[in-house]
């Protein structure tokens, strides 16, 4: 490194901490700010594919990560409209000992954050950033603060990031999630993301995701998809109305409805698909939902988050100048996300919409042609995040 930065992040999420965490180690003086008192995530389980463990690897994270997770070998989604499997991804026809890795965020989030602190980054809480001047390197907080002036600023600050441009698809549907404790006795499978749909309108989820510290007990997050215009009137109507009909979807669901007795126990997830069109201005760059903000279908955000920060860090590593550190974060990491927002824009509504001819053909097609040369492993890349070779491209290898 030619020179010391002064770096300044908004936004203290899964992308923030990943960056402050690794620049603060090769030397930079880094700031982070967040808008509450106590840094903390926002959000229910998570899934970590290959992409993202590498980049934990790379900072010496994954071994921590991978044992409070549970890996995931599957994705496994059937309709009851036609009992019939119309999603079915097995990481191991792209190659043997793949797997996701199901993950509470909070765990995650304690992982990041407790990197930065012991790399030397300082977190200042209880600022709420809202603008930025990318030519004078300055962030302005809602008191009126100034802060700066940086070499850098990272706008980190996820999908409503006032720094960037607002989304122009709010999409229809968004989702309630909770965490819960694995049932001791159910037909769930601890390997495995299973959902059920109901043509595109309705959706359960379950993924094992990990424990919150070592030897505490496993847990799952539920997922139920909704429109985001109904979550008031789920929210004003008694909630055996919403247990009713998610029972009625997936019957073998009723252990975990019974745990949920009050509202407030599911977080509604809404969702917004926006690439910001200038990742990159004079100082200031756009990392993670910032940049590009997308629905979870593909599962592929917190990895994105923690590839642009690598990508981010590794720029800065080789390039000196800051405008050149730039323009090679751009070329390393433009193409992949250009290609993961268009895969995601295109597999939503199969699963997530109001719209009756799409379901009607996956729910024909997807079934016979899961099975077909070259569907597996395309499909297993495909949800790995391995399209366009991000890893390759910022010189990480997969380890398994």
């Amino acid at each position: 490194m030619a020179r010391e930065l002064s770096i300044g992040i908004a936004g203290a999420g899964i992308g923030g901490l990943a960056a402050a965490a690794m620049l603060a180690r090769e030397g930079h003086r880094v700031t982070l700010f967040d808008q509450f008192a106590a840094a903390g995530p926002v959000g229910s389980g998570l899934m970590l594919q290959e992409t993202g463990l590498a980049v934990l690897g790379a900072m010496g994270l994954r071994m921590q990560s991978e044992a409070l997770g549970t890996p995931i070998a599957r994705l496994h989604g059937i309709s009851v409209d036609t009992g019939r499997a119309v999603l079915d991804v097995r990481y191991g026809a792209l190659r043997p000992g793949l797997a996701g890795l199901g993950i509470q965020r909070a765990v995650l989030f304690d992982v990041l954050q407790a990197a930065a602190i012991a790399a030397g980054a300082r977190l200042v809480p209880a600022t709420r950033i809202v603008s930025a001047d990318a030519g004078a390197g300055t962030l302005t907080d809602a008191e009126g603060g100034l802060h700066g002036s940086y070499d850098l600023i990272i706008d980190a600050l996820g999908v409503r990031s006032p720094l960037s441009s607002a989304p122009k698809d709010e999409l229809t549907y968004g989702a309630l999630w909770a965490t819960l404790p694995w049932p001791v006795s159910s037909t769930f499978d601890k390997s495995a993301l299973e959902q059920r749909y109901e043509v595109a309108r309705k959706m359960a989820g379950v993924m094992p995701s990990g424990r919150a510290a070592p030897g505490a007990p496993d847990s799952l997050t539920y997922f139920w998809s909704i429109r985001a215009d109904q979550y008031d009137a789920f929210r004003a109507a008694p909630l055996i109305h919403w247990k009713d009909a998610a029972h009625r979807l997936w019957p073998e669901t009723a252990v975990l409805l019974d745990q949920l007795a009050h509202h407030e126990q599911l977080t509604f997830a809404r969702y917004r698909h926006r690439t910001h069109a200038v990742p990159v201005k004079d100082r200031l760059v756009h990392i993670g939902d910032a940049w590009h903000a997308a629905s979870p279908q593909l599962g592929q955000g917190a990895n994105m988050a923690l590839l642009d920060a690598y990508g981010l860090a590794q720029s800065l590593k080789q390039e000196a100048d800051v405008p050149a550190a730039l323009r090679l974060f751009l070329k390393i990491r433009a193409g992949h996300v250009r290609l993961y927002q268009l895969m995601t824009w295109a597999f939503t509504p199969v699963y997530q919409s109001d719209g009756a001819m799409i379901p009607w053909l996956r729910d024909r097609l997807a079934a016979p042609l899961l099975r077909l040369w070259p569907a597996p492993p395309l499909l297993a890349g495909l949800v790995a995040g391995a399209f366009g070779a991000p890893l390759k491209r910022m010189g990480l290898k997969a380890e398994r």
